[in-house]
């Protein structure tokens, strides 16, 4: 585990998962996500995943890192990004369940909130295994304690 004072801008950490049809279902179910697109593709071999449910994926990859398991960290929000009008994200291309995605997360910022807490900009990128981009997302806000007693 990387300490807040360790972590520095530009420094990129990596992770690949996929999602499998059940995990899919399961995020539906929880998320309550009705989609008529998303209902009409529940036929095909291959579903196609959600945006949200990409994102949420990547979320939870971050926090198992070993480089960022074992912080105090909160995800935050996002504050878009301003060469893309404000928005945050940009999904690129479909990604289908059990399609291996691979994740780079940059820290993009770091500010300092007080002597307890800071705060880092983390911009997920993820590639199909063909190495096509699927999701861009930038500034991906996060509160972690400075240090861990």
């Amino acid at each position: 585990m990387k300490k807040f004072s360790e972590l520095k801008v530009g420094d990129e950490f990596f992770s690949t998962c996929s999602i499998s049809e059940k995990e899919l279902t399961e995020y539906f179910k929880f998320s309550r996500v009705k989609n008529a697109f998303l209902e009409d593709m529940q036929n095909a071999k291959q579903k196609i995943v959600s945006g949200r449910a990409i994102l949420s994926r990547m979320e939870g990859e971050f926090t198992r890192l070993s480089q960022i398991y074992g912080n105090h960290i909160v995800f935050v929000g996002t504050d878009g990004d301003s060469e893309w009008e404000n928005r945050s994200s940009r999904f690129l291309k479909p990604l289908y369940t059990d399609d291996v995605l691979k994740i780079k997360f940059t820290i993009s910022a770091k500010e300092d909130i007080d002597d307890e807490f800071g705060k880092i900009a983390i911009n997920y990128e993820g590639t199909k295994q063909d190495g096509e981009i699927v999701v861009l997302s930038r500034k991906n806000w996060y509160r972690i304690k400075k240090s861990i007693t």
